[in-house]
């Protein structure tokens, strides 16, 4: 019996692309749905894969034109989507993009008869209901939760990619912390989540919290970053205090980057620690990447 086809939105970012390589190693046809289709075909910054080569069609659409959507999901059985504002961009906000977008996307999948949406949200969440960010994300899961459609809602702690700008922040010599950095992280790798939600696309379950194989804290993985690059750690510690001001002075000028900055902030004030899954390390990432960055002439 032929595997299903699925839609994965979002398959040019860091997640994306692992989604896609798992789903076709799992020989499902996958469709992409994507704003720039050439980003398939070169390797990701944080060592994710190439995949225009696993995928069968690609969509064209755009969050900030919900239209582009129209027919994305013609003949296909499931829907992935972790399409979501990544970061600061001008007249373009997380309620457009996290919520209204993948309602969108949820309409036309409800229109085509898809049988199911799988989508990725954050962990946490209800701590963080303030954020705007978070918000839209769990807007959006109440929405899929009142669809009527079989769903599956994934909670990462935090991506590898994520920690990969501290391996940019440590080539400078010196990294500011908001807050002790005392709090607990157990972030994943997209391998390794990946695998987490094509489990979820052939299963029952609808609320999975998961994070990698290793709990550290932020100071840890500061170090960690440090040491991939060559040099001892500096680290300045800032009060959670002036991470509060400096957001709310940047609330006033820039709404979108205080957007970013709020989530920032209140992920430094606590522990995520999820379900362990997965065999990736992240001191094996911050080596890879920065043995990539070395042999392409990064500074």
């Amino acid at each position: 019996m032929d595997k299903p086809e699925v839609l994965v939105a979002g398959a040019s970012g860091y997640l994306g692309r692992f989604v896609v390589s798992e789903f076709a190693r799992r020989g499902y046809t996958v469709r992409a749905l994507v704003r720039n289709p050439e980003k398939l075909a070169s390797e990701g910054p944080n060592l994710e894969p190439s995949v225009a080569s696993l995928i069968e069609a690609t969509v064209k659409g755009d969050a900030k034109d919900t239209a582009s959507f129209k027919d994305a999901c013609r003949d296909v059985d499931i829907v992935f989507s972790c399409m979501g504002l990544t970061k600061p961009q001008d007249n373009l906000t997380s309620e457009q993009v996290d919520h209204l977008g993948n309602r969108a996307l949820l309409e036309d999948a409800l229109t085509h008869g898809v049988k199911k949406f799988i989508y990725i949200s954050v962990f946490n969440a209800e701590k963080m209901m303030n954020v705007d960010v978070v918000k839209a994300h769990e807007l959006f899961v109440k929405d899929l939760q009142a669809s009527g459609i079989s769903y599956a809602v994934i909670r990462p702690t935090g991506f590898f990619s994520d920690m990969g700008m501290f391996l940019s922040m440590a080539r400078s010599g010196h990294m500011f912390m908001l807050g002790d950095g005392e709090n607990h992280v157990n972030p994943i790798h997209g391998a390794d989540l990946a695998k987490v939600c094509v489990d979820a696309a052939e299963s029952n379950e609808k609320e999975i919290s998961v994070g990698g194989p290793d709990i550290y804290t932020f100071n840890e993985t500061l170090n960690m970053a440090f040491e991939a690059v060559g040099k001892s750690p500096w680290i300045t510690h800032i009060p959670m205090w002036i991470g509060d001001a400096a957001l709310f002075v940047t609330g006033i000028f820039n709404r979108s980057l205080a957007g970013v900055l709020a989530f920032a902030v209140s992920v430094s004030g606590l522990d995520n620690v999820a379900p362990a899954a997965g065999t990736r390390h992240l001191k094996d990432f911050y080596r890879d990447l920065a043995a990539k960055a070395e042999k392409t002439g990064q500074q």
